[in-house]
């Protein structure tokens, strides 16, 4: 059985990915910065990492490994995660893979230079409801497709 790796510091899926997770039966590792409460503990555990810039994304990135799951936001991690063999979801519900990360990495260092030279660009859109659905349907493929292919 897979494990799930939850860049947990600002994920607003958390409490969906344990249920998920208790249906089938798979362990989930929240990892993150700082203590955080963790309302799942008999499936759910909480590694925290040291304050560096980066630690969770490096800790996540070096446990991850090919049938296991990473949820996390953040480009670069997916795409460290998605070369080692982990599936790679983002809390909207938006899968990564070889196909389309690095198109993804390369718009992200084009906007941060675009930031970095003063242009106003503005974020993300905010979390939808339709975010949390998408996201709930697509975690609950992915690990029907890995227990599949088991």
């Amino acid at each position: 059985m897979p494990d799930i790796y939850v860049d947990a510091d600002a994920c607003p899926v958390k409490p969906e990915v344990c249920k998920v997770a208790r249906r089938y039966g798979i362990g989930v590792i929240l990892v993150a910065n700082s203590r955080m409460r963790v309302t799942e503990p008999d499936i759910a555990r909480l590694v925290i990492v040291d304050g560096e810039f980066n630690a969770a994304d490096d800790w996540i990135a070096a446990q991850a490994a090919a049938g296991d799951i990473v949820i996390t936001a953040d480009i670069p991690l997916a795409a460290r995660c998605v070369k080692r063999g982990a599936r790679v979801l983002a809390p909207t519900g938006y899968e990564w893979s070889d196909a389309n990360v690095g198109a993804a990495l390369a718009t992200r260092d084009l906007l941060a230079e675009l930031r970095d030279a003063g242009a106003m660009l503005g974020g993300p859109p905010p979390f939808q409801p339709r975010d949390r659905s998408r996201f709930l349907q697509n975690l609950d493929q992915i690990i029907q497709n890995l227990k599949r292919s088991v």
